[in-house]
């Protein structure tokens, strides 16, 4: 099992930008994808990014590629996400996930959950 926390979040303007920071503990951190997700009130949890265990391959939801970055430091054990040109619809609570394979497969769900981290971007 991995214990996950997450950091970062907050309130900001639209145009602005935001760096959540999630750290991991427990099973060896270089051996598993993470991902990020989110749930907006009324929602469901959806997938935003992921990160293979390496660090080099990433994958965004349409919404946010070209504003969002996933990143890794394995040496850290811990996994960022960097949000730039937020929008209102960004708004959500965040939540750092961890998967039981070296990459993401879609459909598979993560093992391990952060508890959250809020996001509010004002207009």
């Amino acid at each position: 099992q991995v214990q996950l926390v997450e950091s970062g979040g907050g309130l900001v303007q639209a145009g602005g930008s935001l760096r959540l920071s999630c750290a991991a503990s427990g099973r060896t951190f270089s051996n598993y994808a993470m991902g990020w997700f989110r749930q907006a009130p009324g929602t469901e949890r959806a997938l935003v990014a992921t990160v293979s265990a390496s660090g080099g391959i990433t994958d965004y939801v349409e919404s946010v590629k070209g504003r969002f970055t996933i990143s890794r430091d394995n040496a850290k054990n811990t996994v960022y996400l960097q949000m730039n040109s937020l929008k209102p619809e960004d708004t959500a609570v965040y939540y750092c996930a961890a998967f039981t394979t070296p990459r993401y497969y879609s459909g598979r769900y993560p093992r391990d959950w952060g508890q959250g981290t809020q996001v509010t971007v004002s207009s």
